[in-house]
């Protein structure tokens, strides 16, 4: 039997009822007033200027009510205006680009691998699985001392490698900013795995011959989520000191890290992480609103350093053999799944539109009173974002975000390329996927940033950023040689 009505989603469009729905529930109080703004300006209209007058003349205030009333407005005022938060800005930031004698294309890292583990071929074919599944491309590099046979991780050979990232990229941030290293009033430095004596921040100190009153901190042991804990705790302290600037290093120094054994567990982050570093200016002074390319919205962070698992599902420890590395769990993907959803669960109150936030309080009522197997609502963060920055921890870490979060490919677009040119930065792969967006002329004034980091303990940190200026292409930073040749196409294997 030929069927008579159209199916109702044939013939309505639903996408259209969805944004009917979004804008009128994001503008209710538009609606709500127009009306009434209308009715009263109607109201004085007909009244004429005699009743008008009338009306004015009949409002007797004396001397001492206008005084009271003045003092009070003015007291009101000042105290919202103490009270209120400092604006912070990011004024702008650097990422470092390693040479390309520290290249390791996909047949060096695999050479050296065969050369190190002989005696092992069965590790030496797992990471080529992991490196032909990783989405790295063939540009990615490792600092000096892994490049011998076998590597020299030597404590002169790390601090080589922090100075040549750390300086690198402080030097390229004063140039960008013509800032004086003498008005730095707070300095952060987050290495989670390379934790020297003196301590990277009074090396910084050191080397730029800071003032002796700067607040200096050394962050370690924090994971790839410690970028955005060094921001956080650049903003509290920005709160509490005015007119300053505080300059944030975020980097991981590779060389006394490499795993040398043959655990499959600790040789999986060989493969994946990389040489890699970024500088930011954050500062809460007024006059540097005009130039500075982003004001800081909101920083969330989420801890789940209570549960055990949570706890080892990164970790550093010895092998059978005595050699150190990094243990990935093989419960990281649904931890970090965990530690995503509280931080979404906190986050999302502070940014999505009020039409999400309905249908997520109504679906949830649904289950709790009707059916508790009423598929739960998942806010569309796109309403509340128009670039994602998710951290490049590895290939499927993006790609359950972007389930998630239901994503696409555009808005991972920067993670995956980021990853792809230069593998996992830790702590500042963030930074390169937001030069990413900027080297490809995206960023408008007005938009705003989803920046999403996890890290070991286990942590789940957010940063949202508001573009305070349209930003053109830059003609300089880590993309400046090769962003025309992406985005590139990333294969879900390439064959070694």
């Amino acid at each position: 039997m030929a069927q008579i009505l159209p199916l109702f989603t044939s013939s309505v469009k639903l996408k259209y009822v969805k944004l009917g729905y979004q804008y009128l529930v994001n503008h209710i109080l538009t609606f709500l007033l127009i009306p009434i703004m209308l009715a009263t300006a109607l109201k004085i209209l007909r009244l004429g200027p005699v009743e008008i007058l009338n009306v004015l003349k009949s409002l007797r205030f004396d001397l001492v009510q206008i005084l009271c009333s003045s003092f009070l407005v003015i007291f009101v005022a000042t105290v919202y205006f103490m009270s209120k938060p400092r604006c912070i800005y990011l004024v702008d930031y650097a990422c470092y680009k390693a040479p390309v004698t520290c290249r390791v294309p996909f047949a060096t890292f695999m050479e050296h691998s065969r050369l190190n583990l002989k005696d092992n071929p069965k590790s030496v074919d797992f990471q080529m699985r992991i490196l032909e599944r990783s989405g790295l491309g063939e540009e990615t590099c490792l600092p000096p001392a892994i490049h011998y046979i076998p590597p020299s991780p030597t404590m002169e050979a790390a601090r080589g490698e922090a100075e040549d990232v750390i300086f690198g990229v402080i030097d390229s941030l004063l140039q960008k900013t013509n800032l004086n290293p003498k008005d730095i009033d707070i300095l952060i430095v987050n290495c989670s795995l390379f934790s020297p004596t003196p301590s990277l921040s009074a090396m910084v100190v050191n080397k730029y011959k800071l003032r002796s009153n700067i607040k200096s901190y050394n962050l370690s042991g924090m994971g790839c989520s410690a970028g955005l804990i060094s921001i956080d705790l650049a903003r509290d302290l920005l709160q509490v000191h005015p007119n300053s600037n505080a300059v944030v290093v975020s980097t991981e120094i590779i060389t006394p890290n490499y795993y040398q054994g043959k655990e499959r567990a600790m040789l999986l982050p060989n493969c994946l992480f990389r040489m890699g570093g970024a500088a930011m200016l954050l500062s809460n002074k007024r006059r540097e609103r005009r130039r500075a390319k982003y004001r800081l919205v909101h920083v969330v962070r989420t801890h789940k350093g209570g549960d055990d698992k949570a706890y080892r599902c990164v970790y550093e420890e010895e092998d059978p053999q005595g050699k150190v590395g990094i243990n990935l769990s093989k419960d990281l993907m649904v931890i970090a799944a965990d530690a995503l959803k509280s931080n979404i669960t906190t986050i999302g109150p502070l940014v999505l539109p009020a039409s999400e936030q309905l249908l997520f309080l109504f679906t949830l009522i649904g289950r709790k009173i009707f059916n508790p197997k009423w598929k739960p609502y998942i806010p569309d963060f796109k309403q509340a974002f128009e670039h994602f920055c998710i951290h490049a921890g590895g290939r499927a870490v993006i790609d359950e975000l972007q389930k998630n979060l239901q994503l696409s490919a555009e808005h991972v677009e920067a993670s995956r390329m980021a990853l792809h040119r230069f593998g996992n930065t830790s702590s500042s792969s963030l930074w390169y996927e937001l030069s990413y967006i900027e080297a490809k002329g995206r960023m408008k004034k007005g938009d705003r940033v989803w920046q999403i980091a996890f890290g070991s303990g286990f942590k789940c940190n957010s940063a949202v950023w508001k573009c305070n200026r349209s930003i053109k292409a830059p003609t300089d930073g880590p993309w400046q040689d090769c962003i025309d040749r992406y985005p590139v196409h990333i294969p879900e294997i390439v064959k070694l």
